[in-house]
């Protein structure tokens, strides 16, 4: 299944003091499971853009915890700059990536919003395709007037209410978060200081003067120099090349030429591809013929041969891995349901509720699923120091200490993924009880799957404390095995009954035998 995946890409009303910027970026880097890939800070602008992905539930986290303290240290009263604002988190939108949909971007906007509105009293507006009305689909609508403008407005113009939080503006303004697809910031400097060319040209070059169809632009002097800022949003329907040589056209009308561009933030790379076939000519390029294709797609068969190898292996004529290995390899299966039945339940308005809670599920089941993984490994690991241990010879004065370590080693690996596996078990219950009624037979398929891991790691205990020689430590450990397993019949009759209150879909009967 495809690790769902979100990008955020705040724009932060802030470029000038580093150490500002710095503590909004902790802000996002302190959340688990949240990764920063770029940075961008820009003096003239004043204005500072945070590239970060991650799961849904982290990436929102995450850009909640940036706009608090971007509205703690951001005071717009007394800020300015070349580019327009209304927030001091002044756009937060969301782009989706892998195993995500536009609609889960948009319900994502929306639980953002009205968290920052109600929690930190911050007026909010959505755009793009998170928009509630046409007039605010385009930010630059939503951002007309400014901070200055839109604080007069708010109060006393109903066009101007926001979507949610207070009819007035504080000092962090207001925010505007949407989800859409792929953006390029883009800018190109011209070889002239006259601001005016650079104004001329963006209003030819965008679509709202009668332009390119996917291109915002503004001109604008930057470092002395004038420049076309631009927003690109479709790249695929108009081309990196061809607004190259759009604006190349119209400032040869002028007298000046391209000084140079940049970008701010990221960039796909299909659209660098792209540019470059463009500007090269080549007729008969084909995507397998770029050396990051060609090496991602060998390494996606290599992964995909791992599991293959694994399960070669199991069934081949070796100690490792054994039952150890494929009990932890159930448990992780397990988990990875009781993720998937997460996911298909957050942000449908139907399971509003329980949203919070599901949260929490996918992100505990995804660690779950992380420490199981791992102990596929390690099962087998800790098996082959057991062997190296009984190999030493008879003579070795560290012989019998070093068995005895590596036989409680090798017996709490296996123990380990039962208690883990049995927690996945009470996670698939709780989504099969309260989450998307569509996936439930996947939260009791989770369910089963853990069981069985359970089960067969405690096998996996037994076995490896036969020659321990401390009853006390055996006890114990053969103790816990057991209360886990009392646990399990518990866990089944409360799956069956769930079956069969959420509509009837299983008897008894039918659960048990399939």
């Amino acid at each position: 299944m495809t690790t769902p995946l979100v990008e955020c890409i705040p724009n932060f009303s802030e470029g000038r003091r580093p150490e500002v910027i710095e503590e909004i970026k902790s802000a996002i880097s302190s959340i688990d499971g949240v990764y920063v890939l770029d940075f961008h800070a820009d003096y003239d602008h004043n204005r500072s853009v945070i590239t970060f992905v991650g799961n849904p539930a982290a990436v929102e986290e995450a850009a909640f915890q940036a706009i608090s303290k971007a509205a703690e240290l951001i005071d717009l009263n007394h800020q300015e700059g070349e580019h327009p604002r209304v927030g001091a988190a002044d756009v937060v939108p969301f782009v989706p990536i892998s195993g995500v949909t536009m609609e889960e971007c948009v319900q994502l906007a929306h639980h953002l919003g009205e968290r920052v509105g109600e929690e930190l009293n911050i007026p909010v507006y959505f755009y793009e395709q998170a928009a509630t009305r046409p007039g605010r689909k385009r930010l630059e609508d939503v951002r007309r007037g400014e901070y200055e403008g839109l604080k007069d407005e708010i109060e006393t113009n109903p066009e101007r209410k926001p979507d949610f939080g207070p009819l007035q503006m504080g000092s962090a303004g207001a925010t505007v978060i949407g989800a859409r697809e792929f953006l390029i910031a883009y800018n190109v400097y011209l070889t002239t200081e006259d601001e005016d060319i650079a104004k001329k040209i963006a209003r030819v070059v965008r679509r709202s003067s009668g332009g390119l169809r996917y291109v915002k632009a503004l001109g604008m002097l930057v470092d002395g120099r004038a420049q076309v800022s631009m927003n690109l949003t479709n790249f695929r329907k108009t081309s990196l090349s061809r607004v190259v040589e759009f604006i190349r056209r119209e400032a040869e009308r002028y007298g000046v030429g391209i000084h140079h561009s940049e970008l701010v933030g990221l960039i796909p790379q299909q659209a660098l591809v792209d540019a470059s076939v463009w500007y090269m000519q080549l007729d008969q390029f084909q995507p397998e013929q770029v050396l990051e294709q060609q090496m991602y797609a060998a390494l996606e068969e290599e992964k995909q041969q791992e599991e293959q190898d694994f399960l070669d292996s199991l069934a081949g004529g070796t100690p490792t891995p054994g039952g150890g290995s494929a009990a932890a390899h159930a448990g992780a299966m397990g988990a990875g349901l009781v993720s998937m039945v997460a996911r298909l339940t957050v942000g449908k308005e139907k399971y509003a509720k329980v949203r919070e809670e599901m949260e929490e599920i996918l992100e505990e089941s995804e660690k779950l699923r992380s420490e199981l993984t791992l102990a596929v490994k390690e099962d087998a690991e800790a098996f082959q120091e057991l062997m190296e241990a009984y190999r030493l010879p008879q003579e070795d004065a560290e012989r019998s200490a070093r068995i005895k370590q590596a036989t409680l080693h090798a017996a709490e690996i296996p123990l380990l993924v039962a208690r883990n596996s049995e927690r996945v078990i009470q996670l698939a219950l709780l989504v099969a009880e309260k989450g998307n009624l569509n996936a439930i037979s996947d939260g009791a398929a989770g369910a089963n799957l853990a069981k069985a891991a359970v089960i067969s790691a405690c096998y996996n205990v037994r076995i490896n404390l036969l020659d321990l020689e401390d009853p006390e430590a055996e006890q114990i450990l053969i103790t816990e095995c057991q209360e886990l397993k009392s646990r399990i019949t518990e866990h089944d009759s409360r799956l069956n009954d769930l079956l069969r209150e959420r509509g009837g879909l299983f008897s008894a009967e039918a659960n048990d035998s399939d």
